[in-house]
């Protein structure tokens, strides 16, 4: 067991942009199956427009959170065997890059199936990539691939931070927690 002195945590704004984008994320996720399995309406439409809203704020939030981390340094690691470490590096690193890679592709994708996103209904974002319906075509799949993606890693995070605190007992979990470790 880890003492309470030695729990080291991240700072207010790196656990609160955490909680944020997992909400958003997860949010969008569901979401995201919910909408694409209604029939064309006007409210499907709605909620298109809401969807890609919230992965144009995630992936502003994701470049904050991004450059948080790499202007602020992370608690010390927890202590665990090398392959762990190296599992949890390289899940967080495709984490980063699929929260990136996500809603760029959703992005690519509107912008290639003539649809611009109009953020909030007021602020009208460039295009992407340039009208074209083959590219749209061939880039919708990603998207989906790449949030499927996302979730299964998300799971994995998941799964090894409960892992870690109630199998190892490291208390891992409050260094990404509110309120004194």
């Amino acid at each position: 067991m880890v003492s309470p002195a030695s729990v080291s945590r991240y700072t207010p704004t790196a656990v609160v942009l955490h909680w944020v984008l997992a909400a958003m994320i997860l949010s969008s996720l569901a979401f995201g199956l919910y909408m694409t399995s209604l029939p064309f309406s006007p409210a499907r439409l709605k909620y298109y427009n809401w969807h890609k809203w919230a992965g144009v704020v995630i992936l502003s939030l994701s470049a904050l959170r991004l450059l948080w981390r790499l202007t602020h340094r992370p608690p010390t690691d927890t202590p665990m065997p090398a392959w762990q470490r190296r599992a949890a590096h390289a899940v967080h690193a495709a984490l980063y890059a699929l929260f990136f890679a996500v809603p760029l592709a959703g992005w690519a994708y509107s912008s290639a199936a003539g649809f611009p996103i109009v953020l909030f209904g007021v602020l009208p974002l460039p295009d992407f990539v340039p009208v074209d319906r083959e590219l749209a075509e061939a880039l919708k799949p990603w998207h989906g691939w790449l949030a499927y993606s996302l979730a299964a890693l998300v799971a994995l995070h998941v799964a090894g931070a409960l892992k870690h605190q109630f199998i190892d007992g490291d208390r891992l979990l409050e260094r990404m927690g509110f309120g004194r470790a």
